[in-house]
């Protein structure tokens, strides 16, 4: 008897989904309407009390599709979620108030295809705010290479831009639970250590913003997460004595300018805790 052999897709597309039924319908049609047919649409519902699964009814009996609900436990947990159930060996991120042009999954492919070598590859993007259309600063200018430096300054990758190979997540891990927000900066950290990163010369993802339920809005002290992050990768010990002297350098700025916030607000307790991190990194040797 014969039997049809089941190939994996070529590419993943998690989207992650709180409570953003609308934005979630238009960001999933962005992925059903692509040029290029070899993918997955991966839906995981982080808990959402708005309708979601309702309105995700008719979209869930399509073949592309795998919807997903989770008790609500955060945007990392949802990403991990869609990567556990991923089938394919290159992974594309969609947040669910963003969405793709027609031909990002095609033109993606074209370039993972001709530049072998490399296992990130991202685009660049064009950005709305209230819907309106908004230029980008010099210092938005998206980075290629091996972009440590860049990675600390400033999240220098959005999700949304992003196609990793599953064999980067095999190697430096998934996304940190314990970040409610800047879980990519922590991520883009441990990555652009390790791997260089390609970058598609074409804005293949529009994003919106000036939505109330943004991270930014919601979390105002975004810095803390930074700080953690920052923390965290000078314990690791897999940085070379030029990375380590430059992380315990932003470590420094983010958390001067986070005690100048603080004495604004009366944050007494804060403004201890992150004075005594300053102190210690004030007097680390840098060893290598």
């Amino acid at each position: 008897m014969y039997i049809r052999k089941m190939t994996k897709p070529f590419f993943s597309v998690v989207i992650p989904a709180y409570n953003r039924k609308d934005f979630l319908l238009i960001a999933v049609e962005s992925v059903l309407q692509q040029t290029f047919s070899d993918y997955e649409l991966i839906v995981i519902d982080d808990g959402s009390t708005d309708g979601t699964k309702q309105a995700m009814s008719a979209s869930r009996e399509h073949k592309k599709i795998k919807y997903i609900w989770q008790p609500h436990s955060g945007v990392s947990a949802a990403r991990n979620h869609g990567l556990i159930e991923a089938q394919a060996d290159f992974i594309c991120f969609l947040d669910s108030d963003d969405r793709f042009r027609r031909d990002k999954l095609q033109i993606t492919h074209s370039y993972i295809k001709k530049y072998q070598r490399y296992k990130i590859f991202h685009t660049e993007e064009i950005w709305y705010r209230s819907g309106r259309l908004l230029s980008q600063k010099i210092y938005h200018k998206k980075p290629q290479g091996w972009i440590f430096k860049q990675a600390l300054k400033l999240c220098c990758i959005s999700p949304s831009a992003v196609t990793i190979a599953r064999a980067v997540f095999e190697e430096i891990g998934n996304f940190d639970t314990k970040l409610p927000a800047c879980e990519d900066y922590d991520f883009w950290l441990r990555v652009a250590l390790k791997f260089p990163v390609f970058l598609i010369p074409e804005a293949l993802t529009i994003k919106e913003g000036g939505h109330i339920d943004q991270q930014s809005k919601k979390y105002p002290a975004m810095d803390t997460f930074r700080i953690y992050a920052l923390e965290k990768l000078l314990k690791s010990q897999s940085l070379s004595q030029d990375q380590y002297a430059l992380t315990v350098e932003t470590l420094r700025e983010k958390c001067a300018i986070y005690i100048q916030g603080a004495l604004k607000r009366g944050k007494t307790a804060e403004i201890k805790e992150y004075q005594e991190l300053l102190r210690k990194f004030s007097k680390v040797e840098i060893n290598g």
